[in-house]
């Protein structure tokens, strides 16, 4: 993330999304394809890891492998994907993946940081849904909706998103117009305008 400043003087903090590894794959229209969207690729893979017919398609647009193709719809008629991963933790307790409480930490209490007793007795005799249980916490699919574009650099192949991002430096993100616009909006980003980039602070960065 960075900060930049209008002609006002105002700081806005952004995140820097790289998008210089965008290539177009394919233009789809109805006459052809009977809907009208725009195929992008981002990402260099090696050949020998993209099948044959990709490898057509790739070479036929006359770009190197791509390790994510997406596509995206010019009107708005598909529900909303996600955007973003959010950050991996790992494997966590309930304390830090559901924010328990946790048990006594004194009187000759041996479970601090455990759950408990989940389960039943002879009725119904299971573990009820949704228990709060340990588990992987983290790297989910998020969607952040209505996210306002400060700046378009196109000589640095840059997009400047007000505000945080979801997931780690270099992690992928997909960027589409928002779906629901929010009320009172001074102005809605045209459809169509979509890419697959990394979140990086100034440069682009790998994937941890």
């Amino acid at each position: 993330m960075t900060r930049v400043y209008d002609d006002r003087g105002r700081a806005t903090a952004v995140t820097v999304i790289d998008v210089s590894g965008n290539t177009l794959l394919q233009v789809k229209t109805v006459e052809t394809d009977g809907y009208s969207a725009i195929q992008a690729g981002y990402g260099a893979q090696k050949e020998s890891r993209v099948p044959k017919a990709e490898l057509g398609h790739f070479k036929k647009a006359a770009s190197e492998p791509k390790r994510f193709i997406r596509e995206f719809r010019l009107e708005d008629t598909e529900k909303p994907a996600p955007d973003f991963a959010s950050k991996g933790k790992g494997f966590q307790g309930i304390m830090r993946k559901h924010n328990a409480d946790g048990q006594g930490a004194s009187h000759g209490s041996m479970m601090h940081r455990r759950p408990g007793a989940i389960g039943m007795r002879s009725t119904p005799g299971r573990i009820w849904k949704n228990q709060s249980m340990p588990g992987h916490m983290g790297d989910d699919q998020v969607t952040v909706q209505n996210l306002r574009i400060v700046q378009v650099r196109e000589t640095d192949s840059a997009l400047l998103v007000a505000g945080a991002v979801p997931g780690p430096t270099g992690s992928y993100v997909l960027v589409r117009p928002a779906i629901k616009h929010p009320e009172g909006a001074l102005a809605k980003v045209r459809t169509g305008q979509a890419s697959v980039a990394k979140t990086g602070a100034k440069t682009a960065v790998k994937k941890k």
